[in-house]
């Protein structure tokens, strides 16, 4: 009799476990299959309501009934009125950065759709979160920033936590940079790191045939053999880079000591602004905050799902190395 409880609930695992699995697969089709069905769209979204809406909400529970009543009445004449004059606008767009800047491809469409409509007086707002990465992947997403100021658009920054190597490679292009005060930023440097497994391989008996054609093709890598020669040609594609990402720096920020900046470190905001880094120290908030009271603010946003093959090469293309801008 235990024998055949036994059996029977061993088979009753067994059934349970392939359930799960088989459902859980199912859903995971079903999952995909429904994000390869969502379109690219831009978002544009008031942010001067938002506030306003979040300060009444806690104001009408303050109020009484009465005063919630005018509230609303004082709404509506601010709402027509707003309507029926022009107004500066500020269009605010988010950049969260990574190691490969894929934000980029949302980028340089929010900042199409911005010159298309912006004009005198408008204002673009970058709230930026960039630790830095590939070089070429960031170098583009500067570039797409200084399409605003060939346009004489007024470009402000706000670093609220980090601004770092390709990071600030893109803040500074701005007209004004703001941070705030324990925000990372600078680090103004070019690192590549690259393990070499081949001692490894050696050990194990497994030989690896790196065969090449032009003498600096591949020189440090992580199976071949690297000589002294190879480390150096490595060394001087690492300054180039560097004399490369000065240069833009000091192409905005002309009166930055280059020689104190440029070694790779990085500042808190406080510091970042004594070295010239910055321009003021403040929070996007509450930068803001003091804009909207005469202008209104529009965040612009373009949705771009990112297809799971994407994801997927994505994180495999940031397990290669290369050359980096590094914190």
């Amino acid at each position: 009799m235990i024998d055949v409880l036994l059996e029977y609930a061993l088979f009753l695992v067994k059934t349970l476990t392939l359930v799960a699995a088989v459902t859980f697969v199912a859903g995971a089709l079903v999952n995909l299959s429904r994000r390869n069905r969502e379109t690219e769209e831009l978002k544009v979204t008031s942010l001067n309501s938002r506030l306003r809406r979040a300060a009444d909400s806690l104001r009408g529970k303050l109020l009484p009934k009465s005063g919630r009543k005018q509230l609303a009445k004082k709404r509506r004449r601010e709402d027509k009125a707003a309507r029926e004059q022009r107004r500066k606008r500020v269009f605010v767009i988010d950049f969260h950065g990574d190691m490969r800047a894929t934000a980029t491809a949302s980028l340089r469409e929010e900042v199409s759709a911005v010159l298309a409509v912006a004009e005198k007086g408008d204002e673009v707002l970058v709230r930026l979160e960039n630790a830095g990465g590939l070089v070429h992947d960031h170098g583009l997403a500067a570039s797409q920033l200084v399409r605003i100021r060939e346009r004489e658009i007024p470009l402000t920054v706000a670093v609220d936590k980090v601004a770092a190597s390709g990071g600030y490679l893109m803040a500074c292009v701005a007209d004004r940079v703001v941070a705030a005060p324990f925000a990372i930023v600078g680090s103004i440097g070019v690192l590549a790191q690259i393990p070499n497994i081949r001692r490894l391989l050696d050990d194990r008996g497994v030989t690896v045939e790196q065969v090449k054609a032009g003498r600096y093709k591949r020189t440090v890598s992580m199976v071949g053999e690297v000589t002294e020669e190879d480390r150096e040609k490595l060394r001087e594609e690492l300054e180039d880079v560097h004399v490369l990402f000065q240069e833009m720096v000091g192409r905005y920020r002309p009166d930055l000591d280059m020689e104190r900046v440029a070694t790779g470190e990085h500042w808190y905001g406080s510091r970042a602004l004594e070295l010239g880094l910055v321009d003021e120290l403040s929070t996007s908030d509450d930068w803001l905050a003091r804009l909207i009271d005469d202008a209104d603010a529009w965040k612009v946003e373009w949705r771009r799902p990112r297809r799971f093959m994407e994801k997927l090469s994505g994180a495999m293309e940031e397990s290669r190395l290369g050359a980096l801008f590094g914190r």
